[in-house]
């Protein structure tokens, strides 16, 4: 899934080129790093690309070697269900029978031989049943700003790994709840990443999502005898704007979910950075031209200009071409709170 905006990671990731096609982290631009990853596990040829139509032409650049046919475009964004949905239809015509891996774009995995185990036994379980599988991180700390997986005690043993029963996806928890959740031993961090059989899930969305399914059962019709994108220009908008999580998997029934450790992190804001990077004597992520005095706990990033910093604690400075961002880290989440100012002022040019 490569079609968010990346919006809490403005100013460096814009509507013309997002996060997952930055690098944000190593010499790959975030999807790039995805797809090597999947490479070690799956031919190129079975790897899709859902996206819009903005980015198209940036996927065909960065990965130049992926089939032209396995990009998928959305002409609107209708959140994660409909995506989904859409994928497994094309996915379904070109590989009955198959198991799909639904995977963000944008999360950087640290331990990829432990995240490729993972995946493999998830695909195995997906194959004893009419199962939904999600890796589920093992939490280090009580982080509000993601949705967690409440497993049962009844497990299965795959490959050495201990692979859970659901009991249920619960959303974003307040700081108290989320302590709660850490120190239970049975909650995991959402990680967005789910394995499946495609006949599984159009089933689930069958039952659960009927009036998708009868939308993407009348695209199925329409793929047979008209060009696949006009198809999905002329009907894709009338899908609901609705994710996954609350679609299908908070009210499915057999649903199993492996505990994963393989220094996973979503990127989803910048104190990101200081958890895949390291730190300076101060606590301070700082990249670029940079001079920084009595600077403690920051994160600063230049993209030329001089950022100069005396005395400040507990900051977000970023510098584009045409923007700079001075922000608490504390609100950090926050962020989407200028994009929605910037529209209201129509300063579309720096979206």
């Amino acid at each position: 899934m490569a079609g968010g905006k990346g919006e809490r990671f403005w100013p460096k990731s814009r509507t013309h080129l997002p996060k997952q096609f930055l690098n944000i982290s190593g010499n790959k631009s975030m999807i790039q790093q995805c797809i090597a990853r999947l490479q070690k596990f799956i031919p190129i040829d079975q790897i899709f690309v859902i996206t819009n139509e903005l980015y198209a032409e940036i996927i065909k650049v960065q990965v130049p070697t992926l089939p032209q046919d396995n990009i998928i475009i959305e002409t609107i964004g209708r959140n994660t269900a409909p995506c989904v949905g859409l994928a497994s239809l094309i996915i379904e015509g070109k590989f009955p029978d198959s198991n799909m891996i639904v995977l963000p774009s944008d999360h950087i995995i640290k331990n990829e031989n432990e995240f490729l185990t993972i995946l493999k036994t998830a695909v195995e379980v997906s194959g004893l049943g009419d199962y939904l599988v999600t890796l589920g991180i093992s939490p280090t700390y009580p982080e509000t700003g993601y949705g967690y997986i409440e497993s049962s005690y009844e497990s299965l043993e795959i490959n050495e790994l201990l692979v859970h029963k659901v009991n249920k996806f619960v959303e974003k928890p307040d700081a108290e709840t989320a302590e709660m959740y850490l120190e239970s031993g049975n909650y995991y961090w959402n990680s967005g990443i789910f394995v499946w059989k495609t006949s599984v899930i159009r089933n689930y969305i069958k039952l659960l999502m009927p009036e998708m399914h009868q939308l993407l059962e009348e695209m199925k019709t329409l793929f047979k005898v008209s060009d696949r994108n006009e198809v999905i220009k002329s009907e894709f908008h009338k899908m609901p704007d609705q994710s996954i999580d609350y679609g299908i998997m908070e009210k499915a029934k057999d649903i199993y979910v492996i505990p994963c450790v393989f220094g996973w992190d979503d990127v989803g804001s910048w104190t990101a950075l200081e958890r895949i990077n390291n730190l300076d004597e101060s606590g301070n992520v700082i990249k670029g031209n940079t001079i920084c005095i009595d600077t403690k706990r920051c994160i600063i990033e230049s993209n030329g200009k001089l950022i100069a910093t005396l005395g400040v604690e507990d900051l977000i400075i970023v510098e584009t071409d045409d923007v700079t961002l001075i922000c608490k880290k504390e609100k950090a989440q926050d962020i989407k709170a200028l994009i929605k100012e910037l529209k209201v002022q129509k300063l579309e040019q720096y979206l």
